[in-house]
C-alpha cells in the first residue's frame, strides 16, 4: 500500500515525541506537519493508534543471510520478512557464512543475483578480509560494499579464515588507503586456544571455553592496528565489559573506533541459561548479569555506540549437533525479527527512553554506513517507519517467526510492544502478503 501520508500522536522526531502528519512523496518525508494536517495527492493515509509511537525504521548492519550457499539456514526471503516484521528496513549482510563469501567482486556478484526481486526491505552488503584477498579489497569499495569483516579468531566456517596478526595489518593499511571501514569479530585465538573446552552441555564450561581475555586481547590489537594504519575500526559484538577502559582509552586518544553490542547480551544473563540449550549460544558469549548491566551503562554513557541483532540463523541440526555439546552446536543466535522489542522491553525497564532505542537501532547504524538518507524522521528522508505499538503484546513463538528455522533463545517471552506496521520508502509493508521485490540492494554512497 503506497502511502502519502503517517498521522500520529507519537512520532519520533530527532530526540522527541511530538504529535504530527508525515507527509510523503517520491519514497521520502516531504514535510512534517501538524497532527491536524489534511495531506492532498494520491495513496493512503495511515492513522496510527494513541497507543503506537511511529519511528525511524530498524537499520540493522549486522545479519547473516547465508544466501547463496547455506539458504537452508536463512535466504534473503526469510530473512526480509523477518526484518519486516520486526521493524528492520534496511540490513546490511555479512560476507558469511554464504557460498561463495563476499570476498571477492565474483562472490558480491553471486550474492547480488541471488537477492534480486528477493527483497522487502533494503539490503546492502559487506565484503570480507581474509587471508590473500588485500588486492579485492579496492575493487569490491569501488563497487559498493559498506565495509570489509575479519575475524581475528577462526569463524567456523572454513572458506572465511581468520587473520593472523601480520595478515591483519595488512589488510588494515589497505582499508585505510582505499577510505574503507574494517568490522572486526575481536577473540583472539592464542587466548581461545590456552582455554580449556572439553566437551560439555554445561553453559558454564562453554563461558569458560570463551574467556573475556580472548575479547580484550582482541580489542587491544584492533586498537593499536588503527593507531598505526590510520583505518576506521569498528567492533562487532561485544560480549565483555571488561574491554570497556580499552575503549574508553582509544576514544579519549581520538582513535577513529567504533562499538556495537546485541540484543542477546543485554537481555539474557549467563546464570538463567539452562544447560544443553544452543539457542543461547554465540561467540563472544552471553555473559553474568553484572557484565549485562555494565554494557547498559556502557550504551548510556555512549562508550558503545549501536545496538545490532547479529542475526546467525543454522539449521536445527546444525544448532543440534552433539545432541546438546555445547562445543559441536552451531553458534548463533536468531533475533532479526524480534529484536527492537526485546531491546525496548528491557530499555523500560530501566527507565531509558524509547528515544535512545531508536539512536542505538537506526541514527547510529545508518551513520556507521553513511546511509545519511536513514535511520530518522527529518525532512528528505527515506519514508522508512516503524510503527511500534505498546498497547499490543509479543509473545515470542519460535515456530511463528518468519525466520527459516523456528530457533530462538527468545521463544516463548513476552513483551509489552511489538511492531505492527513497517513503512519502507513510503510503502507499507503486507506481511501477511508479502511483496519480496519492494526492497533495494544498497551501495555505499
Amino acid at each position: 500500500m503506497t502511502l502519502r501520508a503517517v498521522r500520529g500522536s507519537q512520532v519520533l522526531v530527532g530526540d522527541d515525541l511530538v504529535a504530527a502528519t508525515l507527509v510523503l512523496s517520491d519514497g521520502r518525508i516531504e514535510a512534517i506537519e501538524s497532527f491536524e494536517h489534511e495531506p492532498t495527492g494520491d495513496g493512503e493515509v495511515l492513522d496510527v493508534p494513541d497507543s503506537a509511537v511511529v519511528l525511524p525504521g530498524v537499520v540493522d548492519t549486522h545479519v547473516h543471510v547465508n544466501e547463496p550457499g547455506r539458504t537452508e539456514w536463512e535466504g534473503f526471503v526469510t530473512a526480509t520478512e523477518a526484518a519486516a516484521r520486526g521493524g528492520v528496513t534496511t540490513l546490511v549482510d555479512m560476507p558469511l557464512n554464504s557460498i561463495p563469501p563476499t570476498t571477492t567482486v565474483a562472490g558480491l556478484r553471486a550474492k547480488q543475483a541471488a537477492a534480486t526481486d528477493e527483497l522487502m526491505v533494503d539490503v546492502g552488503f559487506w565484503g570480507g578480509a581474509v587471508p590473500g584477498n588485500v588486492g579485492d579489497l579496492a575493487p569490491l569499495h569501488e563497487q559498493g560494499v559498506f565495509g570489509f569483516k575479519c575475524f581475528l579468531a577462526p569463524s567456523g566456517v572454513d572458506e572465511f579464515p581468520p587473520l593472523d596478526p601480520r595478515q591483519f595489518r595488512e589488510h588494515l593499511a589497505e582499508v585505510a588507503r582505499i577510505g574503507g571501514l574494517m568490522i572486526v569479530h575481536a577473540e583472539d585465538s592464542a587466548v581461545l586456544e590456552e582455554a580449556p573446552s572439553p566437551p560439555s552441555r554445561a553453559y558454564a564450561d562453554f563461558l569458560l571455553s570463551r574467556p573475556d581475555a580472548a575479547e580484550t586481547a582482541a580489542i587491544r590489537q584492533v586498537i593499536d592496528g588503527a593507531r598505526e594504519t590510520g583505518a576506521r575500526a569498528h567492533i562487532l559484538h561485544l560480549s565483555s565489559a571488561r574491554a570497556l577502559d580499552l575503549i574508553a582509552d582509544a576514544r579519549a586518544e581520538g582513535l577513529p573506533l567504533t562499538v556495537e553490542t546485541c540484543p542477546h547480551y543485554l537481555c539474557f544473563v549467563a546464570e538463567t541459561i539452562p544447560d544443553a540449550s544452543p539457542q543461547f549460544k554465540c561467540c563472544p558469549p552471553i555473559r553474568d548479569i553484572g557484565n549485562r548491566e555494565a554494557l547498559w551503562q556502557a550504551l548510556s554513557e555512549g562508550l558503545i555506540d549501536m545496538i545490532v541483532s547479529d542475526h546467525s540463523p543454522a539449521t536445527a541440526e546444525e544448532k543440534n549437533r552433539g545432541g546438546g555439546d555445547l562445543q559441536l552446536a552451531w553458534g548463533g543466535v536468531s533475533g532479526l525479527q524480534v529484536g527492537l522489542s526485546a531491546v525496548a522491553e528491557e530499555a523500560r525497564q530501566r527507565d531509558l527512553p524509547l528515544a535512545s532505542v531508536s539512536r542505538w537501532m537506526s541514527r547510529h547504524t545508518a551513520g556507521l554506513v553513511g546511509l545519511d538518507q536513514k535511520g530518522e524522521i527529518a525532512l528528505g528522508r527515506d519514508a522508512d517507519l516503524a510503527i511500534y505499538d505498546t498497547g499490543v503484546d509479543f509473545h515470542v513463538e519460535a515456530a511463528r517467526l518468519a525466520h527459516r528455522n523456528p530457533i530462538s533463545a527468545y521463544d516463548g517471552l513476552r513483551y509489552g510492544g511489538r511492531v505492527t506496521r513497517t513503512v519502507v520508502r513510503g510503502q507499507a509493508l503486507d506481511v501477511e502478503r508479502p511483496d519480496h521485490g519492494w526492497g533495494r540492494m544498497l551501495e555505499r554512497p
